[in-house]
C-alpha cells in the first residue's frame, strides 16, 4: 500500500485579548477532542499559541471554526503534510503568556514588533555582509540548523534574550538586525525588546523558518541543518535544495548526524544528537554517567526492559 499523508500539522498563534481565558480553554478543549485532534496549545489574556494535528477533514473544520470567531479571523495556519499523528495526546493551558518574558522587559506585538521580511527579502538581507542575523531559538534548536551567519544564542529559554542581548549585541545598535524562529511567534516579541533597548533597525522573518521552507523562490536556501519542532517529529527538513549539508554532529562519535534522541535515563531524558548507531552501542544514553546511575537503580527506569538492561 502506497505511503499517504492523510494527516497534516497546524502551526499558528494571534495576539488578540481574551477576555475569559478560563472558559476560553476549556471550551476550546472540548473542541479538539470533539474534532479528535491532538498537540498543544497555550492560551493566555494576550493570545493563543498552538501546534495541534489530525486528519485532513478534522484540521480544515478547526480551522473553519477558528477563523469564524471574529478574534482569529485572520489567524495565519502554518500547515505540513505528515503520514501520522505529530502528538499522542492533547492539551490546552492557561499561561501568564504565549511567550514568556519577564515583566520588565514584556512588550505587546500589537504596539511595537519589527517589520516583516518576506521570505525573498529575507534571502537577500542573509547575503549582506553588513546585516546581524540572529537566531530568535534556543541553543539546542540551534545546534540541529540554522541560518547561514547566524548568531547563536546561549540562552535555554526565551525569558533570557533581553539579558543575552545586553550581554551580546549593544555593539549593534547601528547595524541592520534581522531576526527568525520556528513559526515567528517569538520574533514578535523578540524585535519589540531590541527596538526597547535601542537599536534603529529590527525586522524578523514573517511566518518563520517553517514559511520559508515552502516559499517556491528561495526554497529553503541559506538554511543549514534541519529545523528543531516540539511534536514527534523532532527536527524537519528546511532546505529543499541540493545545497541541504548536516552541520550538527554525534554526541558519542562526532560523525555528522541530525538525530535527536532523549536519554534513557530517566532521571537525565538529556535530548541529545546521536547516530543509530551509537544508540545501540550506547543503549540510548547520553553518558556513561547515566548508564552506571540505571545499572544502581534500575527500578527508576521501569520503562526499559530487563533484557535492554541485562546487556549493560
Amino acid at each position: 500500500m502506497e505511503n499517504r499523508k492523510d494527516y497534516r500539522v497546524l502551526l499558528y498563534y494571534k495576539f488578540v485579548h481574551i477576555e475569559d481565558v478560563e472558559e476560553f480553554s476549556k471550551e476550546h478543549l472540548n473542541l479538539c477532542k470533539d474534532l479528535g485532534l491532538k498537540g498543544r496549545i497555550l492560551v493566555a489574556h494576550e493570545g493563543i499559541n498552538g501546534t495541534v494535528s489530525g486528519d485532513i477533514e478534522s484540521t480544515n473544520e478547526y480551522i473553519k471554526v477558528m477563523h469564524e470567531d471574529e478574534r482569529f479571523k485572520d489567524m495565519v495556519f502554518k500547515i505540513d503534510e505528515v503520514y501520522e499523528n505529530a502528538f499522542k495526546k492533547i492539551f490546552v493551558r492557561l499561561r501568564k503568556s504565549i511567550i514568556t518574558l519577564n515583566e520588565e522587559n514584556e512588550v505587546d506585538p500589537n504596539e511595537k514588533t519589527g517589520k516583516y521580511l518576506k521570505p525573498e527579502e529575507f534571502y537577500e538581507a542573509l547575503q549582506d555582509e553588513n546585516v546581524i542575523v540572529v537566531d530568535g531559538r534556543n541553543d539546542y534548536e540551534y545546534e540541529i540548523g540554522h541560518f547561514k551567519n547566524a548568531i547563536r544564542p546561549d540562552v535555554k529559554a526565551f525569558k533570557e534574550f533581553p539579558k543575552w542581548i545586553d550581554e551580546n549585541l549593544s555593539s549593534y545598535k547601528d547595524k541592520k538586525i534581522i531576526t527568525y524562529c520556528t513559526g515567528g511567534i517569538r520574533c514578535e516579541k523578540l524585535t519589540g525588546v531590541l527596538l526597547n533597548k535601542g537599536f534603529k533597525d529590527v525586522a524578523q522573518l514573517e511566518g518563520g523558518i517553517v514559511t520559508y521552507s515552502k516559499d517556491p523562490k528561495v526554497k529553503g536556501r541559506l538554511f543549514h541543518g534541519k529545523c528543531y519542532v516540539f511534536d514527534e517529529r523532532i527536527s524537519v527538513k528546511i532546505n529543499n535544495t541540493d545545497e541541504d549539508i548536516v552541520i550538527s554532529k554525534c554526541r558519542h562519535c562526532g560523525k555528522p548526524c541530525d538525530r535527536y534522541i532523549n536519554c534513557a535515563n530517566d532521571a537525565c531524558h538529556d535530548q541529545h544528537i546521536c547516530c543509530e548507531q551509537c544508540e545501540e552501542e550506547h543503549n540510548g544514553f547520553c553518558s556513561n554517567e547515566c548508564k552506571d546511575y540505571v545499572i544502581v537503580h534500575p527500578e527508576k527506569n521501569s520503562h526499559l526492559r530487563k533484557a535492554k538492561l541485562n546487556k549493560l
